[in-house]
């Protein structure tokens, strides 16, 4: 039982130090740290002209940064999301412009002079296919220029710009993968709810059909054998959980079974590129686990955890010989530390603390929950709950809750530090994040669980995480709140609708208010999917899809809502369109309902600008401590 000293020490505000709000979201000083293959020299994010800049840094024999970084990039509008070295003279990154995920790709020369844009057409979204690691001059990207439906690919130049298509899309074709020899060797096509594998022996031929399924069951292409003669695949076809297998391309069949987890999906697979070995395969439940195929690298990462002790450790970059690593650890309590590693000599030197204004101590753990829905499907998520109390201890007061169902809704939140919950568990409430049925990574049938049930089962998977924590005696119910981004805000916007009398405060994040709306307007890319999304969501087109669609739809039912609302929207989002925020708040307005509208013309799905971000944050904070009770402190 939390003592009443402690109750009143924290009701009083003296147990807890309050943090403002632009200290859980404040970008690092320092961050998204990459080494070049010769190990020479570092790249990373900085501040530079008001935005975030990639930077580089020369690297000495000891593996210390010597010399002051230098900006590559001036960037003013948006920051820089990421980079990648090209050999070791340029850098690779992409920008938009203004949130509209019409994504460029650039080359930058580490030694000076402008950047060059790979794709420097109006309207077009890119992507690299293979940064051809063998080849300093090329990569490989796909774009849209030709239609914007689908995405051709072509050889770039980064030093002339010069395109040369390699690959014409045929109208269907959804993903591109190259061998180890960067030759474009498979892809993936769609007629809407089949996927049809291609493949093709040499880069000469024509793409055949080898193997189709429905859009049901996987067999996703990773990467090669290191002959190039047969592929590693993530397959659930005949089974529950996805595992991963050889597949032969000859027969389209898969052989030999690598490694399977059978409560849970397997995630993925990793290989060093230097020494042509598989190296681990990985999946999630409550948190990462991983199966080791190679003992150089089960070495490594035992090393890595005694050093790093209690934290998730990533190794983000290497060289091209793989003698020195950029390592990334974190935990729930903590953004976490960058630290440079001599594989051979297993030193580490730290290169940048991601937050060191955040002490971890006032920070508060990520805790596993498991809880039975409704109908008995078993539910995971996560609870956040604020300094001083414990799952498993008597309350004795319930706390305040806000609810966070994650987007996509094909998703799904994993353990780590997650700034938001920080934010709001630091104000006194616990924080509930809820794996639903169609959280990805629980296996096909949970997945299927979900389709046709926006509004309906997954919404009552949210509800009953809600009551189990009330009946646990941890949440009083008359102050919960809800927040959610992008599904995650329409699962808002439903709760609110669906069950007034459940939320007393609420903060919608380009969330969906109209399904129709929603299929109407998806960005032409996703032309080629729209059969599955209507197969998942509801087919308008038909009289039973129609009923499903506007019964989940909370626009439609708008006259229910009485819970005070934040709603943020960014007016470039291609995918959740302005007009879904529009909707639901000129139509609350008309009945008189009071609605805070964050509306900003520079941002896209989700606020990416550090100040926008900060906007947004704390007038969330003020919107629950005004509503709920929580402390407040911007």
């Amino acid at each position: 039982m939390v003592s009443e000293d402690r109750q009143n020490a924290k009701s009083n505000g003296g147990a807890v130090k309050q943090y403002p709000v632009r200290d859980f979201f404040r970008r690092p000083d320092k961050h998204a740290f990459t080494i070049a293959p010769d190990g020479r020299h570092l790249a990373f994010l900085a501040l530079h002209v008001g935005r975030q800049n990639i930077f580089v840094q020369g690297i000495d024999a000891e593996g210390s940064p010597v010399g002051e970084p230098r900006p590559l990039t001036n960037e003013t509008k948006r920051d820089v999301p990421d980079h990648a070295w090209k050999g070791n003279g340029q850098i690779l990154f992409v920008k938009d412009f203004g949130g509209d995920e019409n994504f460029h790709v650039l080359s930058v020369l580490i030694d000076g002079g402008e950047p060059r844009d790979l794709t420097p057409f109006d309207g077009v979204r890119a992507s690299i296919v293979d940064e051809l690691r063998d080849d300093d001059r090329h990569i490989l990207i796909e774009m849209n220029r030709r239609d914007p439906q689908v995405f051709d690919v072509f050889r770039a130049d980064v030093m002339t710009g010069e395109l040369t298509q390699i690959a014409e899309n045929p109208g269907n074709v959804t993903g591109w993968m190259t061998d180890h020899d960067g030759r474009l060797r498979v892809a993936i096509a769609t007629d809407g709810v089949n996927n049809t594998l291609l493949y093709r022996d040499l880069e000469t031929e024509p793409f055949r059909a080898i193997l189709t399924t429905g859009f049901r069951e996987t067999v996703a292409p990773l990467f090669f054998t290191f002959d190039n003669k047969q592929i590693y695949v993530m397959s659930n076809r005949g089974r529950d959980k996805t595992a991963i297998f050889e597949f032969d391309p000859q027969t389209a069949k898969e052989g030999t079974l690598l490694f399977e987890a059978a409560h849970v999906d397997v995630g993925g697979l990793r290989y060093s590129e230097h020494r042509r070995v598989l190296t681990a395969a990985f999946y999630i439940d409550d948190r990462i686990h991983r199966h080791f195929f190679d003992s150089k690298t089960r070495d490594i990462r035992a090393d890595l955890e005694r050093q790093l002790p209690d934290q998730e450790v990533a190794v983000v970059s290497n060289t091209r010989d793989e003698s020195r690593a950029i390592v990334h650890a974190t935990s729930d309590r903590s953004p976490g530390s960058v630290w440079i590693y001599d594989i051979e000599r297993r030193r580490l030197a730290r290169l940048a603390d991601m937050a060191p204004w955040l002490d971890a101590n006032d920070m508060v753990p990520m805790l596993p929950i498991h809880f039975a829905a409704r109908d008995g499907l078993q539910i995971n998520g996560y609870l956040t709950l604020p300094a001083g109390f414990e799952l498993g201890q008597t309350f004795a007061e319930p706390l305040p809750l806000i609810v966070n169902p994650h987007g996509g809704p094909w998703a799904r939140d994993m353990w780590g530090f997650n700034a938001e919950a920080q934010l709001l568990a630091n104000r006194g409430y616990a924080v509930l994040q809820v794996n639903f049925r169609g959280s990805t990574g629980y296996g096909r049938a949970f997945w299927e669980a979900s389709f046709g049930q926006w509004g309906r089962a997954m919404q009552n998977d949210i509800d009953d995480g809600v009551d189990w924590l009330v009946s646990q005696g941890i949440v009083d119910p008359a102050r919960v709140g809800i927040y959610g981004v992008s599904y995650g805000g329409y699962a808002t916007l439903a709760g609110i609708a669906f069950t007034p009398d459940r939320y007393a405060a609420a903060v919608d994040y380009v969330g969906v208010s109209n399904l129709f709306t929603l299929l109407e307007s998806m960005p032409p890319y996703w032309e080629p999917i729209r059969d599955m999304m209507y197969e998942m969501i509801g087919n308008p087109q038909t009289e039973e899809g129609k009923r499903t669609l506007h019964d989940a739809s909370p626009l439609f039912f708008v006259d229910k809502i009485v819970t005070p609302l934040l709603v943020a929207q960014g007016a470039n989002d291609p995918r959740v369109k302005q007009a879904e925020s529009d909707q639901i708040v000129n139509a609350l307005r008309a009945r008189g309902v009071e609605v805070k509208y964050l509306l900003k013309e520079n941002e896209g799905h989700g606020f990416h600008n550090e100040e926008n971000q900060f906007e947004f944050y704390e007038a969330m904070d003020a919107f629950f401590a005004e509503h709920i009770g929580g402390v407040s402190r911007t």
